[in-house]
């Protein structure tokens, strides 16, 4: 956390503390992922290997709340100082209306480990490395208001400056490029912020939401300056809307999870530029049942449809790996607890039968105390070589977690 953090953070909190209550916790963890099939491009043999500690300071005081959550971490494989400030914000709340301002992690959508409606920023690093799924989330710098006028409610976020998703790092996962040679590479990331609404009510039992966004695709695409002879490669992140909805609830024995997306691409309408995403349909199916005790079980159906796709083929240049129109995957999760539910047996694999991709991960968790637990994982990846798993097929790795809280 920097100085000015820490600065204002006290400065909030004195008036909560006088008035308020004040909490703090947090967890020491410790974190090793190691190859199973071959050694990183940079000859480690360790996907993560890293030592961590969770700060939390949570204060309140009638309509005012402040929450600081800091992390402080050495990690051994190069990167030495991983300390951030996951989150911090401050939350005031009157009568029918609500704000936050700070560090927030948003979740908008319904899909497990899919993502439709949820446009923020994730660390795919942490989820492909082993790390708590908690890590899978990164937060925004933004201004979230809340309206709840009784025929809906309604959440305003604003995020003055764009945050990008964490890709995995070169060094360290086996990644697609069809460019190798060209070595001389920059980064653009848009100079301002983004903005997205969504509004939500029940009908008839059942949870409804649209969802409006208005920013950039938060991983980058790639331009060289040239396609028959490059020299320099730029990654940007192309404008993008998204216009979607949600619809959840009691289906049979289990719940139903309906949603779909347009992801409008507006830097390019005409799907005529190779290096920026054609604009897309995004559909997702899933339903989540528990036919026992301790026992729950998810199934989903997800699809995407390149738009303008005759306008892409003509565009892409030769060489270079061609999408289908239609993708299709399907995913399925299953988690059984045992030992008086202090053992976690659980189980998620996605496997896209459009192309082959893959992704399978099993894990075992067991609480040890009500403040202490361990997890061993795996993660294994399959597919065509440039597929968003397929790529990773050289870093299929076993994981160990283990967490102390106070």
């Amino acid at each position: 956390m920097s100085r000015s953090a820490a600065f204002w953070a006290a400065l909030l909190l004195t008036p909560l503390a006088a008035r308020g209550e004040v909490t703090l916790s947090g967890f020491l963890q410790q974190n090793t992922a190691f190859n199973t099939v071959a050694a990183n491009p940079d000859g480690r043999h360790y996907k993560w290997l890293e030592e961590r500690a969770q700060i939390k300071l949570d204060a309140t005081g009638g309509a005012w709340r402040l929450l600081a959550k800091g992390d402080f971490a050495y990690d051994h494989l190069g990167r030495k100082d991983e300390s951030e400030l996951r989150e911090g914000y401050v939350d005031y709340a009157a009568g029918n209306w609500d704000l936050r301002v700070g560090r927030q992690v948003i979740t908008w959508g319904l899909g497990d480990l899919v993502f439709v409606n949820d446009v923020f920023p994730k660390d795919h690093e942490a989820l492909f490395a082993g790390r708590p799924l908690e890590y899978l989330k990164r937060g925004v710098d933004a201004v979230k208001l809340g309206a709840y006028p009784g025929f809906a409610s309604f959440e305003l976020v604003v995020a003055p400056n764009f945050r990008e998703s964490r890709i995995p790092d070169a060094r360290r996962f086996w990644l697609y490029d069809p460019m190798p040679a060209v070595t001389n590479r920059d980064t653009v990331k848009p100079g301002q912020g983004d903005v997205g609404l969504r509004i939500y009510r029940d009908i008839a039992g059942y949870d409804a939401a649209l969802y409006l966004y208005r920013g950039f695709q938060r991983t980058p695409s790639m331009r060289q300056d040239s396609v028959t002879a490059p020299m320099k490669i730029t990654f940007f992140y192309p404008k993008l809307s998204v216009y979607g909805a949600t619809l959840s609830g009691r289906a049979g024995e289990g719940v139903v999870s309906l949603e779909a997306a347009y992801y409008d691409s507006r830097q390019d309408g005409s799907g005529s530029d190779f290096t920026v995403p054609n604009s897309q349909t995004r559909l997702l199916v899933g339903y989540q049942i528990q036919p026992v005790e301790d026992l729950s079980l998810g199934l989903q159906y997800y699809a995407e449809l390149m738009h303008d796709y005759a306008a892409y083929l003509a565009a892409q240049p030769a060489g270079f790996p061609v999408e289908t129109r239609w993708n299709h995957t399907l995913t399925f999760r299953a988690t059984q607890m045992l030992m008086h539910q202090t053992l976690r047996l659980s189980l998620y694999a996605s496997y896209n039968t459009s192309n082959g991709d893959y992704f399978i991960n099993p894990e075992l968790r067991y609480s040890f105390t009500d403040r202490a637990w361990g997890a061993v994982g795996a993660n294994f990846f399959g597919g065509k070589p440039w597929g968003q798993f397929g790529q990773l097929s050289r870093d299929d790795n076993i994981y160990v977690q283990v967490r102390y809280e106070f």
